[in-house]
């Protein structure tokens, strides 16, 4: 009865220890729990939260206003918004006479029309070289004030040049054709010259022939 009665108060002690070991267990897994919620709210307040929104929320609105600022700078710039000008190669050339009777001088009207496929700017004087029996002759040009215009695709515009009349009863001097520069190019375009065929021979103190500014013209002009 002894042996027994030790031996079942052997197993009491054990169960108490193994009570008290899964006591210890439970509660020492159940402490990480809280401290593992904690860090997760913490990690949640971070990334959801204000801290992680704010930043990515100044990156892209920084991104989005940079961007902005770029694009309007590269629309606004560009020459400033301006045409480029008419070139020699997309315009079509013509002249015709357009002397009025009782005129003291004669008139050419030459006409530069826009075949580009696009609008250009144009203005100011072209350079307009007469070419007679006696060598070329360049147009001076007339003191009238050249405005800035835009030549639109498939439109045209015109200036005059104008010479003196050979009312002398002398041969004078022949003219066999035209060339026009436009303004601000180097290449030329040359035409028959449909105004009267000779010109009064000169004294050399400079060219009777003037071209006045792009648009002058009252015939051949903006369509």
């Amino acid at each position: 009865m002894r042996v027994h009665k030790l031996t079942f108060a052997a197993l009491a002690v054990a169960a108490s220890l193994s009570l008290t070991a899964c006591n210890d267990e439970d509660a020492a897994g159940g402490d990480p729990a809280p401290a593992s919620s904690s860090s997760s709210a913490d990690g949640g307040s971070g990334a959801d939260g204000s801290g992680g929104s704010e930043q990515g929320g100044d990156k892209d609105s920084a991104g989005k206003s940079s961007g902005g600022q770029g694009a309007d700078a590269g629309a606004g710039s560009g020459e400033d918004g301006k045409l480029a000008k008419c070139h020699t190669d997309e315009l079509e050339f013509s002249a015709q006479d357009s002397t009025i009777d009782g005129d003291t001088e004669g008139t050419v009207a030459v006409t530069l029309q826009n075949g580009g496929g696009r609008d250009c700017a144009i203005s100011g004087f072209a350079g307009v070289d007469l070419k007679t029996s006696a060598g070329a002759l360049s147009a001076k040009r007339t003191g009238e004030p050249a405005d800035p215009g835009v030549l639109k695709d498939g439109e045209s515009v015109s200036f005059a040049v104008t010479y003196p009349m050979n009312d002398s009863g002398g041969s004078g001097v022949s003219v066999t054709g035209l060339v026009v520069t436009p303004p601000g190019e180097t290449k030329s375009s040359s035409l028959a010259w449909p105004g009267a065929k000779t010109l009064p021979v000169t004294d050399g103190s400079g060219s009777p022939v003037k071209v006045g500014a792009i648009g002058s013209a009252g015939q051949g002009g903006a369509s």
